[in-house]
């Protein structure tokens, strides 16, 4: 009897353990040679564990976004809709940023 699982579909045990889907992809020179080095390395058992890994970091990062999306951004974007005098046009930005930056490297030069 067959089952009707796509073909790059694999269950592992019948006792209720997680089933794996097993995927083929192609990579850059680059990006396979970090992998092996990481696996040389004993940094990780295999490239499965190294791509695993790198997907829930990318997950976390992911989610970290949306939180700060959510929680931050919105509520600046929420302020500045209630008040828009509130805002600053990009020169005034940049003139800020030119300002903060010169004051920094002037109290950096003090220090030597």
């Amino acid at each position: 009897m067959r089952n009707s699982y796509p073909a790059h579909y694999v269950t592992l045990g019948g006792n209720g353990t997680a089933a794996v889907e097993k995927r083929t992809s192609s990579l850059p020179p680059e990006h396979a040679g970090y992998i092996d080095s990481l696996v040389v390395s004993g940094a990780y058992a295999s490239g499965s564990e190294v791509v695993r890994a790198g997907l829930r970091a990318l997950r976390e990062r992911d989610a970290a976004i949306e939180r700060w999306l959510r929680e931050d951004a919105a509520q600046a974007y929420d302020a500045l809709a209630a008040d828009p005098a509130r805002a600053l046009t990009a020169d005034e930005v940049f003139a800020r940023l030119r300002a903060r930056h010169a004051d920094r490297i002037l109290s950096r030069s003090g220090d030597t």
